[in-house]
């Protein structure tokens, strides 16, 4: 192959009980990208819709990625990449992972595969480094293998791929406000008391057991932050009366998609998210701000070729 067109799913991180290590991968609300190979021995963005980014190599969180990925196979093959941007810079729902780890699936293809899915999410986190200063892996890691994804450790790195129930639903709502995820992590406090690890440990365990027995009431009872959520749900208009209507129309639960201002509401069904998503659209329309609502399924399989 000389050229590939793909889509690169967006990505809700955290899950609210598993900050920076769980993520789940979006079947509906992504980004589409064109990889081709050049004779140049370059590597170039040559195309960018949608939002104003970086052009340089240097500065593009997908050119970052690929770079890191051809210094390690230490080839000179020279790439155009043209990125056609769905999911806005800022929204939460990994728009930066969904370059990065685009970009890595495609050169990795038109290569013929020398990296495994596993090994393309170390050389997408270079993009997420550039963009948030920190190279977790709880966005790239779904994006490139589909369904939950649970970062067991980040040295040595490993990632564990989950199952993921078949009648989830996930409702995305995006007020059209922009946190950076670097602002909304300097907020963080470094410091965490035992017994709010405790119970965020405990919720963490339940839900990846929810995961594996289908047990949506437990699924629910899970998304509980008590670390990350108190503090960056003041970022967000509105967000507990949005929890409130959400729960109220019948969610399983509900939390901050990433770093926010996008928020979720994990349901049941595809009647029921319908219901959810109905509801929290009439109360935001009151507010005087603009939003994007989604609604999808997970993503079992993440990136795919069009």
């Amino acid at each position: 192959m000389e050229e590939l067109r793909i889509f690169a799913p967006a990505t809700v991180a955290n899950l609210s009980c598993g900050f920076d290590v769980l993520g789940c991968c979006l079947d509906n609300v992504g980004d589409e990208m064109l990889v081709r190979k050049n004779n140049l021995n370059q590597l170039r963005i040559t195309r960018i819709t949608g939002e104003e980014l970086p052009m340089d190599i240097d500065k593009n969180v997908a050119g970052v990625a690929v770079l890191s990925l051809l210094k390690r196979l230490g080839s000179d093959q020279g790439f155009d990449i043209e990125i056609h941007k769905k999911i806005k810079s800022g929204s939460g729902i990994g728009s930066s992972a969904a370059s990065s780890a685009g970009a890595v699936f495609a050169v990795n293809k038109l290569l013929d595969e020398p990296f495994s899915p596993k090994e393309l999410i170390l050389f997408a986190m270079e993009g997420e480094r550039l963009a948030s200063g920190n190279p977790h892996a709880d966005n790239v890691a779904p994006a490139l293998l589909g369904g939950f994804s649970l970062v067991k450790s980040y040295e040595p790195f490993e990632v564990l791929s989950l199952p993921s129930p078949e009648e989830l639903r996930m409702v995305i709502l995006h007020p059209l406000i922009e946190i950076r995820t670097k602002d909304s992590r300097a907020i963080i406090k470094q410091n965490v008391s035992l017994v709010k690890a405790i119970a965020q440990w405990g919720n963490l365990g339940a839900f990846v057991s929810a995961l594996y027995t289908n047990d949506y009431d437990l699924l629910g009872r899970s998304l509980k932050d008590e670390i990350v959520e108190p503090i960056r749900s003041i970022l967000i208009p509105y967000y507990d009366r949005l929890d409130e209507v959400a729960m109220e129309a019948g969610a399983l639960g509900f939390g901050i998609s990433g770093s926010g201002p996008s928020v979720y509401a994990l349901c049941r069904g595809e009647e029921n998210a319908v219901k959810v998503k109905d509801a929290i659209a009439d109360f935001y329309k009151d507010q005087d701000i603009d939003f994007q609502l989604h609604l999808s399924k997970i993503n079992s399989n993440g990136i795919r070729i069009l």
